[in-house]
């Protein structure tokens, strides 16, 4: 009610400022008719102005103002993956009992286009993710999540993610994981029934990690070739990556 009332005092002003500037022109040169002329002339072109500002011009800007939140996106999801998401990754499929059967789609190289990372994605999106709960360590996953907490609840309040629901529902997955985890005792007293929960949560957080894995090396590869080597170079899913330039 209030903008409401702030956008009709707004016209209202507008108008009599109008109004003001024209009875001023009638007091000075006493000329009705190059009046009515220049108003209607103003008025013929109003509609080609809001053309111009509405479907040209703020498109423009709306464009430049989504690229922009999309570099600050990346920025951040590119700092999640430094300090939490390549080590999850890295952890998760060494004890996923499948993951030969995908590793080599895993190896992202220099020479992938667009069709390369569109088929990956639909690969992974019937992939049947599992982990082996039996032989995770949970102890040195609930410690290193806990030391990262106060990050992940840093991201989750990060503005600029709202807009992006996948990885915003990633952050989630991974933030429900570390509270289940530190909610826990010891987790060798857990019955097999709540390791096997814990699990599921796990894969959870592994699935989903792998799909924006894939986007942000995407990502990388068109925008940032430096950053894309380097990224190469770290695949987790590649046994013989070196972060070493050979």
């Amino acid at each position: 009610m209030k903008d409401k009332k702030w956008l009709i005092g707004i016209a209202a002003t507008l108008i009599f400022a109008s109004a003001m500037l024209y009875f001023v022109h009638f007091l000075l040169f006493h000329d009705l008719h190059h009046i009515g002329v220049f108003g209607l002339h103003e008025l013929a072109f109003l509609p080609i102005e809001v053309l111009i500002v509405t479907l040209v011009i703020h498109r423009l800007l709306e464009e430049r103002e989504r690229k922009q939140k999309l570099e600050k996106m990346n920025m951040v999801i590119g700092t999640f993956f430094s300090r939490v998401g390549t080590t999850l990754i890295t952890c998760f499929a060494s004890h996923d009992p499948n993951i030969e059967s995908i590793r080599s789609e895993l190896v992202v190289t220099d020479a992938w286009n667009e069709e390369n990372f569109s088929a990956v994605l639909a690969r992974m999106k019937t992939y049947q993710y599992d982990i082996d709960t039996c032989t995770i360590d949970l102890e040195r996953l609930r410690a290193f999540l806990l030391d990262r907490e106060d990050f992940l609840i840093r991201m989750l309040e990060n503005p600029v993610l709202l807009e992006h629901e996948e990885f915003t529902e990633l952050l989630r997955a991974t933030f429900h994981l570390t509270e289940e985890l530190s909610r826990r005792g010891a987790i060798v007293e857990c019955p097999l029934s709540d390791v096997s929960h814990l699990g599921g949560d796990v894969k959870r957080v592994y699935g989903l990690l792998i799909h924006e894995w894939i986007s942000y090396m995407h990502y990388l590869k068109r925008n940032y070739p430096y950053l894309f080597s380097l990224a190469l170079r770290t695949n987790p899913f590649d046994p013989d990556s070196s972060v070493m330039v050979t």
